[in-house]
Order: C-alpha cells, then structure tokens, then sequence
C-alpha cells in the first residue's frame, strides 16, 4: 500500500522545511509514502528552497492560481492507494496520520476526515480565530442540513480517501472552494465521511492566515450549489 501526501504551497518559506521534517518523520507502519509538494507561484523565496530539496515530487505552478487548483496538480501526479491533502503550514500535525489510515486500512472507511471540533482533543486553542470558529461551524451545519450526513469539520485539511473515490470525483475548484466541493461530491457519490479527532494548533492573520470570510460565503455558496448540479 501506499499513501500519497499532496502540499499545496504557497509563501510558507518560514515553515515548509519543519513541516516536511515532520512529514517524512511520522511512522505509518508498512505503509509506503509519496510526498507530493505543489508551489503554487510561492513569491518569498519558498521556492529557492524547494528546488534544493530531493526524496520529493515536487511541481511548480507558472503562476498564482489557488489551493483547489495545487491540490488537483498533485492529485493528477499522486500514485498511491490512498490519498491525503497535508497543509504546508503547522497547524495540523503528521502524528494524526495512523489515526486516519486505521480506518481505512481495516477497511471500515473509503473516506475520513480529520475533526478540530470532535472528542477530547477539542480545545482552546480551536477558538483561536473566533469568526473562524463560527464560520467553520456554520458550514459544517449546512453539510449535515444539506446533505444528510453529521459532518463535524467539513473545512478540514486532513481528507483522506481511497483512489476508487478519487476516480470517481470530478473535481474543478481552483481556490478555497475545494473543500465544500470534495465533500459535497463524495456525499452525493454515497460514500460515508468517518471523522476522528485530530490536535489542531491555528496561526493567526500575522502567522500567514490566507483564508477569509469572504472564501465563507463563497463556501456557503458552493454547498448549495452541488446539492443541485453535478
């Protein structure tokens, strides 16, 4: 089995050797990895240090064009059985990996997500970025309204799934709209999102905090939007 890991980068110079560090390190079992790194037309300089980097795939956007657009990038070149998005800042921890790769290795899920807001690891920190918190709630309850199913954290990095729903998934957003778009496709596919609680260590506006709530609305928006159309 293999696990391939997409980072969409993009400006994140200060943290992307630290999180590949931590990347690499974490212990899958018997699992194999691919890391898949996507620089999305970075301008401070993250690029000089990717291309002094080896044991990667790593691939390079001509210009800015979104994280939904880099995360498609890698998913085209991923290789692996399963796949997982990874966030090319700190805020979400490679340790949770096994957490995630339980469920679908003993084959109870084809599709998990990692959840800020669910168990004992919810804490403190989550509320953080207060309007955050609510915006993230509010969207998780339009998924569950809209769609069925209870989704805790539907905004959520760490999506996991198997390469049979990849193959499955027409996937077009180009920005922040790739996460209700995944989500909303996989619950009309039928498929069963599983959560597990995962640590969770937010960076505010002055830590390079890119999304908005303008990407909320937008967000709101596309939910409602892939309840109708394809």
């Amino acid at each position: 089995m293999k696990l391939s890991i997409i980072i969409p980068v993009y400006n994140e110079r200060k943290y992307i050797r630290t999180i590949l560090a931590k990347v690499k390190k974490v212990d899958i079992g018997e699992v194999k990895k691919e890391i898949i790194i996507v620089d999305d037309c970075s301008q401070d300089g993250t690029r000089d240090i990717l291309r002094k980097l080896k044991g990667y795939t790593i691939l390079y956007h001509p210009k800015n064009r979104g994280k939904g657009a880099a995360i498609r990038t890698g998913l085209e070149h991923a290789t692996g059985d399963i796949l997982l998005i990874q966030d090319a800042d700190l805020e979400y921890d490679p340790n949770d990996y096994p957490k995630l790769l339980k469920r679908i290795l003993s084959g109870e899920a084809q599709v998990v997500y990692g959840s800020r807001f669910k168990g004992k690891l919810f804490h403190r920190e989550t509320l953080a970025i207060p309007t955050h918190y609510i915006g993230n709630r509010t969207l998780s309850l339009m998924t569950t309204l809209l769609y069925g199913q209870w989704v805790t954290d539907m905004e959520t990095c760490y999506k996991m799934f198997t390469r049979e729903v990849l193959s499955k998934l027409n996937l077009t957003a180009e920005r922040f709209d790739f996460e209700p778009e995944i989500t909303a496709k996989i619950l009309k596919l039928g498929y069963r999102i599983h959560e597990v609680p995962i640590s969770f260590h937010p960076r505010d506006w002055k830590q390079g905090k890119k999304i908005n709530w303008r990407d909320g609305v937008k967000a709101l928006y596309c939910l409602a939007k892939f309840r109708i159309i394809d």
